[in-house]
Parts: C-alpha cells; structure tokens; sequence
C-alpha cells in the first residue's frame, strides 16, 4: 500500500526546505504516521545537509511489512517511538550480546533513508529499532525521551551506578533537566552545576539535592566527592575545576557531540583511578526500561511546542541554535 509523505530538509544554505516522498514497507518495516518529533541539537549539525531532519519521532503504525507479525509484536496501531538508529542488523556480536547500540552493521541518522526524516508527516521504520510508547506517556512528552532521554540514562542504567551514588550534572538543559529526573528518582544524589544561578529553582524542582555556581570559580570548595560526572552542556567545561571533586574511581561521561578535546592528562586519570566514557543512545534491553521507568515515576521533559510546518520547524531550530529552548522544542503535526 505505501504512503506518501511530506518532510521538512535542510539544504546546503541551511534554509529549511520542505520536500515530498513515498515509501512502501520492506518485509521487516512498518508504516508510522508521525505525530510529534523533539528537536535535538543534533539536527542541527545536518541544517547544511539535503536530507530529511529529526530523529525523536513519535505516531502510529499504519501499515506493517510481510515479515513484521512474525518476528515482533508490533501492530497496526501501536503508537510507537524512533530514535538515531534506522536499523540493527541483529547478527553481529554486539547485537546478540545485548549492545545493539555498537551495531557495526547499523544505519541510522545522517547515513541513510535521507529521503526521510521524522520532522515529517510519516516514515517507513525497521522493527529492530522500533519502541513502543507506554500509555501513561503523552505523545508531546515522549519525542525527547527517544534521544535525550536515552542518552543520560544510559551512563545512570548500564554502568554500575546504584542509588546512593553521587552523581554530578555539568548543566540545565535539553540532556540536564532530564537527567536530574532520572537520577533523582532512581535514588541517587543529584549535584547541579551551572555557570549562573538563574537556574537554581528548576533544578532544585527537577530533584537536584545541591547546586552549584561555577561562573567565576577557581575551587568548588569543600563539596562530597561525586561518584560520577555527566557533561551535559555544548561546550566544554574547565575539568580541572571538577576533577579534585570526583571520587576515586568516579565515571566521567560527556555527552554532547564536541569536537574539542577533554584536557585530561593521564597522570590525573591513573592518580584519581578515573575512567573517561564514551556513551551514546541505550541499547535496545535499556531504551525499553528507560520508558518504563519514565512512565512510572512521571519523568517527563519540559517542552516547547512548535507547529509541523516550515515556519515552525524553522522558529525551533533558531530558537535552540541561540540557546532560548526551555528546554525541548517539540514539532506537532497539525490536524
């Protein structure tokens, strides 16, 4: 049957361009018709690329391949989420060992189906990369749980960390105010920095237990040493600050795509017995238990709604490109 489908694209002088496509559904696709998509600041890095943007997607099946009932269960209806990956192969070693996000097989944003996009009115979408939504989830809300929010509850979920733990946030914004939700419920110590106070209340309601103003700082004093360290912001900060405030031992996970280098010298990672992470999306296992647990403990971000047009997913881009989003821009595709 297939489906026809506008979608909004950047273009070589990073205007926002709207294009149209069709696609039918491989054996291991379905159809989904998209509702809602967070605006990540990873779309932004594509602005200058003709291809189709978004990849926090939200909406319902349509229609599904030939071989879709057979390997999940997945139906017409299902309301459902899409995030960086397009596909798994499901063969190679991290695959079948859990790690589907190391997939050396993998396609996803950037690299394939350009012609598509979920800043969009529709998409065809390989199972192997496909989550449903729980219903204590509004649509508008779960867009940015597919990325954001699988990005800092990764380090949280898959590396050790317990309730209890200390665990430091560079930042409050788009990746930040969602991970202090989740550590905070999941039991753990929350300690917020940023470089001015003007955000202090929100982090304090999103469940930080400390904040911290770093503006101007030589020393954070004489604070509990942090059992890990996530860097949230887009730029990175002075480590040399925050190193004398990690445990032995501590994690140290930057987050946000930089180009530049971390100033670590290996005599402070071997003296304070650090370990420096590279974490992207969750696994698949760890996605699934990331939107369980948002819906059960009411994590949700804080979001800006914007219109599924090019006006509005022009509006949004800028409005995260100058650093005014509080603190997830979200398309809605108008009825």
């Amino acid at each position: 049957m297939g489906i026809q489908f506008n979608v909004f694209k950047g273009s070589k002088n990073g205007e926002i361009i709207e294009g149209k496509g069709y696609r039918d559904a491989k054996p291991t696709e379905v159809i989904v018709k998209i509702s809602h998509c967070g605006v990540c600041g990873s779309d932004e890095h594509f602005r200058h690329a003709e291809q189709g943007l978004g990849h926090e997607g939200i909406g319902l099946i349509t229609e599904v391949g030939s071989s879709v009932h057979a390997m999940s269960e997945f139906r017409v209806g299902d309301r459902v989420g899409m995030a960086w990956f397009h596909k798994f192969c499901g063969y190679c070693k991290q695959c079948i060992t859990g790690h589907q996000n190391q997939c050396v097989n993998s396609t996803y944003f950037g690299n394939a189906d350009q012609d598509q996009g979920c800043f969009g009115t529709a998409v065809a979408w390989d199972v192997s990369t496909l989550y449903k939504i729980p219903d204590e989830i509004a649509s508008e809300d779960a867009g940015p749980l597919m990325c954001a929010g699988a990005t800092v509850w990764s380090p949280l979920y898959d590396h050790g960390l317990r309730p209890g733990d200390r665990i430091g946030v560079i930042g409050i914004g788009g990746l930040g105010h969602l991970a202090i939700q989740f550590a905070s419920k999941m039991g753990m110590e929350v300690v917020v920095f940023s470089s001015t106070e003007s955000k202090k209340q929100e982090a304090l309601a999103f469940g930080a237990s400390e904040f911290h103003v770093t503006k101007g700082v030589e020393t954070l004093g004489s604070i509990a040493k942090l059992d890990a360290l996530l860097i949230t912001t887009n730029v990175n900060p002075d480590l040399a600050l925050f190193l004398p405030a990690l445990a032995a031992g501590a994690k140290v996970f930057p987050l946000t795509i930089s180009m530049e280098a971390l100033p670590f010298s290996p005599l402070a990672l071997i003296g304070g017995f650090l370990s420096v992470i590279g974490s992207g999306l969750a696994p698949t296992a760890s996605t699934q238990a990331m939107l369980a647990f948002a819906a059960k403990n009411g994590v949700k971000p804080q979001i800006e709604k914007f219109p599924m047009t090019q006006v509005g997913v022009t509006e949004a881009m800028q409005k995260l490109r100058d650093g005014k989003m509080r603190y997830r821009g979200v398309l809605v595709v108008p009825n």
